[in-house]
This record gives structure tokens, sequence and C-alpha cells, in this order.
């Protein structure tokens, strides 16, 4: 065995892992370049980023992920069921020793890295990989640390992932040859039989919404931004719906673009790095993650390219709607070098109605914010999650379902807390559809979600009427700068104002049947706050 790099101070045998042919240790971006290019495991793109292609897998596959269940302390909080499927430890250390086996005479790549910006949120992790891309990635995206730390690392969490070790499941007790792992006793996470890497991002997101809300700091699915006079926001959604494009925004400092902690001295990032979507990327409404998206050391999964050129084709879904780049923090211009900011002056809720009846920006009161926080409608928007091709409507609770280890009201409680504590103004956008559903209507204008986000962080909104809407409840401005009117009401982008209301009032329907299973959790306002049917 060869090591290569710069070593951390633990070596693999805590793992078992031996016999292996070269261990490449914290590589730095130009050498992990290299290799994934000898190696044939990507192209270089026009400008630098590597391109690369993840196979079978191209999005997260949540059926395929696990929770070792011990029945000890470790996990008596964890909520059992279809998103925390558990599984016997016996299981996991089966599925171990054929990763440990895989690795046998192979090379393998090895970062030190950390997440968590704040000291006391922080965690060392360590993530292993068979692919040099995927090491880059996870450089890329996670926290990186200067040489001289290296020596004193030691990590808390380690992800073993190799997209070819398969699993078998009459004898592993998985559904799939992919498999996705969390044993929080052990602290290791394994990933095998998928090369989508947006699992080891997922995996160690998973693994601080354990973690956070233990020490009182609220783990939130959201990008964070902050303006110049220091107001901090925060931008929670499911993937596709807006969280990187919105706070990447030339006018504030982002924080972060998807995952954050809420704790007693205001937001703090857990990355180092973003992971946005690139289908139909526009330079000219989204400069930032553009110009990201052509440097040298970013990440482009699944993007096609031209094969003479190697330009960049981001309206190509040929292979996936899910393309994607890893790129790191300050490739952002203005980007707040500490990750961290202040507790939050506004806070957004992002969907992609897939109904087209959602007002594209509506003001929340207290009860609401908890209502709509708990119900977390949106979108799956086509590829983010295996089998999803065309928009489906879902509710994801706390807008994060699921990467939440704990019961959703402990995230619940903690929001609740944090908004009442320091007078927080609360926002549901719209990014999803209006004029008609999918399949009749169009997006909203991203021209116009920035306009309408930019009156609420100004507080212009304040100074402007509003108009309760009828079937949820939601109040909506009467008018917003640089929008037009008619685009502020659901129901006047419509031509079939009867289609109109069946498809509100099949959506008020929906909500209502989703929240039942919190109907004994909240107060009576909170229940009362949502739509009417």
């Amino acid at each position: 065995m060869q090591n290569l790099g710069t070593p951390g101070r633990f070596d693999l045998s805590y793992l078992g892992l031996h016999d292996l042919r070269n261990v490449y240790w914290n590589l730095y971006p130009p050498m992990l370049v290299e290799e994934a290019i000898r190696r044939s495991e990507g192209t270089l793109a026009q400008e630098g980023p590597v391109v690369v292609n993840t196979g079978k897998y191209t999005g997260r596959s949540p059926n395929d992920k696990f929770v070792v269940q011990h029945h000890n302390a470790d996990d008596a909080d964890i909520g059992w069921g279809k998103i925390n499927q558990p599984i016997a430890p016996e299981k996991f250390d089966g599925l171990l020793k054929k990763v440990v086996a895989y690795y046998r005479h192979r090379d393998v790549f090895v970062q030190d890295l950390a997440v968590g910006a704040h000291p006391d949120g922080r965690l060392p992790i360590r993530v292993i990989t068979e692919q040099a891309w995927t090491s880059l990635f996870a450089r890329d995206l996670f926290i990186r640390l200067a040489p001289e730390a290296l020596a004193g690392h030691i990590p808390q969490f380690t992800v073993l992932q190799t997209p070819g070790c398969l699993a078998v499941p009459a004898e592993d007790g998985t559904h799939s040859e992919a498999f996705v792992i969390i044993d929080f006793t052990r602290k290791l996470i394994l990933i095998g039989g998928t090369g989508y890497a947006g699992e080891v991002k997922k995996s160690i997101f998973t693994v601080m919404n354990a973690l956070m809300p233990r020490r009182g700091v609220l783990s939130m699915h959201c990008s964070a931004n902050v303006g110049k006079d220091g107001d901090t926001a925060l931008f929670f959604g499911l993937s596709g719906t807006g969280k990187t494009t919105l706070s990447s925004d030339p006018e504030r400092g982002l924080i972060g673009d998807d995952e954050h902690g809420w704790g007693d001295d205001g937001v703090f990032n857990f990355e180092g790095g973003c992971y946005a979507k690139t289908i139909k990327l526009s330079a000219k409404y989204e400069p930032l993650i553009w110009d990201a998206c052509h440097r040298f050391g970013t990440v482009l999964e699944n993007v096609i390219i031209d094969p003479v050129t190697h330009e960049c084709n981001f309206d190509d879904a040929s292979r996936t709607e899910n393309t994607r780049a890893a790129y790191p923090l300050d490739y952002i211009p203005g980007h707040v070098p500490e990750e961290r900011g202040g507790h939050p002056a506004n806070v957004f809720f992002l969907t992609a109605d897939a109904f087209g009846v959602m007002p594209p920006i509506a003001r929340l009161s207290p009860e609401q914010a908890m209502y709509y926080f708990l119900s977390g409608y949106t979108s799956k928007l086509a590829g983010t999650e295996r089998g999803v091709v065309t928009p489906e409507a879902t509710f994801s609770t706390c807008f994060g379902a699921p990467f939440l280890p704990l019961q959703p009201g402990v995230y619940a409680k903690l929001l609740g807390e944090k908004i009442a504590k320091h007078n927080v103004r609360v926002w549901l956008i719209n990014t999803g559809w209006t004029g008609g559903p999918y399949g009749v209507g169009h997006r909203f204008e991203l021209l116009y979600t920035r306009a309408m986000v930019r009156a609420a962080l100004t507080d212009t909104l304040s100074n402007v009427s509003m108009k309760k809407e009828s079937f949820f409840g939601l109040e909506i401005p009467t008018s917003c700068p640089d929008v037009p009117e008619e685009v502020l009401n659901p129901l006047n982008t419509w031509q079939d104002k009867a289609a109109y209301e069946r498809q509100a009032h099949d959506l008020a329907g929906r909500f209502a049947k989703n929240f039942e299973q919190f109907a004994g959790q909240v107060t009576p306002e909170v229940a009362a706050a949502g739509p009417k049917v």
C-alpha cells in the first residue's frame, strides 16, 4: 500500500480496511482533476469544470436509505417509519464486510473535512470514495481544513462510498442493489450501488439533523444570505424550489445555499460549498451560479457537453432533469467568509406548486407559519428522486422530511420559539406554476420572484394593503414594485376561473388531510390556520 498526499492523524485500520493499493489522502483539486481525467471518470468542459456521468442513479434513492436500529439511547428518539427505515445491526455488519472486501487491492481517496461553521456546531468527518471526482465533490461541498489542522483531525463520522459494491436484497435486507445506511452508534455511513454524489451530501445532513437539535440548535433545509445592513434571510425549500438561485443574490452576501443551523447567536452554514441545479441555467438570470459552473474545480453532474467544443448545454435534459453543479462557496462573489449571520429578520418558505393555485407571495401569521412549516407543501421536481419524471405535489414536513431523523415536532417547536423570540417576518413564496397547473400554465418568472423577495426584504410590503385569499386564508399584497398586479392573485392568471376553483379546492383538501397527523400535536390556533375546506 502506498500513501499519497497528506495523511490524516488516524489511519484506516479502525474501519478494517487493509490490502489497499494506493490511498490518496486529502488531495487538492488539481490532483483530483488529473486523477479523474486519467481514470476516465469525467471530461473537462470549456473553462475547466469536470463533467461526470453518475450512471444509473441520477438522483437520490430514498427507498434505499436506512438507519441502523440498536434499541439504545442513540436511536431512542428517531422517527422510525417510511423515511427512517430500520435495519438490523447484523445486516449493517454484513454490508460493511462487503465494502471492506470490495476495497481490497483497489485505490481509495480520503478527504478529512468538517461540517458546521460555528465552533459549537462543528463536526469532523471523513469521506472515503473509490473515485477521484467524488473526492473532489466532497472537498467542494464540505468545509476544508487548513494543512496544519489535518494532523489533529479526529473524524467523528465516516462515510464509505462504493458505487461498484452492490447489495443483494435477499441476503442484505435492502430493497435493491443500492444502499445508504447510517449507524449513529458506530458513527459510520455506508453508501453503495449508486454513483450519485448527492447521497454523500445528504447523509451527512441527516446526521446533523440528529445532532444539532439535541444541542438546542435548529437544523434547517434552507439557504441563507445577509444584506448590507446585516439583515439575515432564510429560504426554506426542497430541491429545485429556488433556494440556491434566490440566495445567490448580487446585492447580498451568501452565507450558504442549502443547510444551516440556527443557534443562540444566529445562523451558521453546515457546508463549505454549493450544490446547484443547472437545468436551463441562465447567464442572464443566474449570473453568479453561471460563472461558478464555468470554473476549474467545479463538478458538473450529468450535464451534456458538445463532443467537439466541450461547451456545456444546460438546456439538454436527455440524461436527467436533475443536472447539478458542486462548487466551493468562495466561487460566489460577495460570499460571507465566516459563513455566519445574525438572527434572521425574514424567513421564506419556498414551494413549487404544480397545481398553479398558490399565490406568488403571501405574508404568514405566526400560526400560519407553523402550519405551513409542518405541512411543507411543494412539488417533487423531475429527476431529484428516482422515478420522478414530472412534478408531483407532495408534503415534505419542515421542507426537508427525507433528511429528518427525529420527530417533526422537535424541529417545529424550535422554529416557533425562535420566530417568536426574534420577531421574524415569515413569507410563503410560490416558485411553481401560474396561469394553470403543470402542463397548462407556466412557471413564475424569476424576475418577478426576485422583485417580490426584494420588496419583502426591504420592508416595502409593509406599506402595501393586503387582501385575504379565499381558499387558503393567505394575505397577499395588492401591489409590488416591478411586478404586474394581475400576477399577485393567482385567480387572475387563469382563463378558466371555474377550473381554478376546482384545483384550489382540491389542494385545500389535501392540506387538511395531510395535517390530520399533527392534530394532537399543535395548538387549536395552529390547526385552524390552514386552508378552509
